[in-house]
């Protein structure tokens, strides 16, 4: 990893970056974290990404699994699950920077289509970053330094980007994404409608018609994918959305939890404590002003 993708990254950061020391950028799915101090735990259901650390340390839980991520160091998140995180490494002179691209299946579909040769499976989630990655992200962030070039430029760059990183260490579980109509394509529609309707009651026998599935076939697939059946996810999303709610726009708890589809403030008030281990209005007292960042 380069001084000048992490100064690149660091420039744009501190121009743009808002009260949580989140930037994100003019490129769908490109998104810029900075946080200047240790923070507390954030929940969150992250997207298929990438994550490339260039300053700082981050933990993160995924699952039975926990891993750390240093310096030149990328997270690969291949679907839709639950994630505990906590930068672990930060301060005010050396700040934990990271770079986060949401990964395009259609994009990854493809590029997989024309490559000749594609690695060999590997499962494990953190890897060093490779060179061309790197390189392709610094040209990235380079364009962004001149905005008349981002419209006419940047899709060319982000799909290079995503060809090294289907090239490179990371390319075998990155292409698991790209299946025109496998068990990821079909369970990712699903989660689709889930994260666009998740106030709403949503029967599973719709979500797995949306999918393609049957009842039975799906719950198990959803499973797989997410680690969570289709239910616990959608409580995790009412959860973590109604936590936003309170940390972000200063809502009560019963507001919160009727605005993520609770009809009872009690039933919320146990799930939400469940969670994140304590009651509503105590957490949000708790978390303060700690920077929430998804990579």
């Amino acid at each position: 990893m380069t001084d000048h993708l992490l100064n690149a990254v660091r420039r744009y950061v501190d121009a743009h970056a808002d009260a949580a020391g989140m930037a994100q950028t003019p490129i769908a799915g490109l998104l810029t974290i900075r946080a200047t101090a240790p923070t507390g735990l954030l929940h969150a259901i992250a997207r298929p990404l990438v994550c490339l650390v260039l300053q700082g340390s981050k933990q993160v839980a995924m699952g039975n699994e926990c891993v750390t991520y240093h310096p030149g160091d990328s997270l690969l998140i291949t679907a839709d699950v639950p994630t505990i995180s906590q930068v672990t490494r930060a301060s005010v002179e050396a700040p934990y920077i990271s770079l986060v691209l949401d990964l395009d299946p259609a994009v990854l579909s493809e590029l997989t289509a024309q490559m000749m040769t594609l690695p060999r499976a590997d499962g494990v989630p953190v890897q060093p970053t490779d060179a061309e990655v790197a390189d392709a992200a610094l040209r990235l962030m380079r364009l962004l330094e001149r905005p008349a070039s981002v419209p006419v430029l940047h899709a060319q760059l982000v799909r290079e980007l995503h060809y090294w990183l289907l090239a490179g260490r990371h390319g075998a579980a990155i292409r698991r994404l790209a299946g025109p109509d496998g068990h990821a394509q079909r369970v990712a529609r699903a989660v689709t409608l889930l994260r666009a309707e998740f106030a709403q009651a949503l029967p599973v026998e719709r979500l797995a018609a949306t999918a393609g599935m049957s009842p039975s076939s799906f719950h198990h697939h959803f499973r797989a994918a997410t680690s969570l059946s289709p239910l616990q996810f959608q409580k995790h999303l009412r959860l973590i959305e109604a936590r936003r709610l309170m940390m972000s726009d200063g809502v009560s708890a019963s507001s919160a939890a009727f605005a993520v589809g609770y009809e009872s403030v009690s039933q919320f008030t146990r799930e939400y404590g469940r969670m994140f281990g304590l009651p509503p209005m105590k957490d949000a007292e708790a978390m303060g002003q700690r920077t929430h960042a998804p990579g």
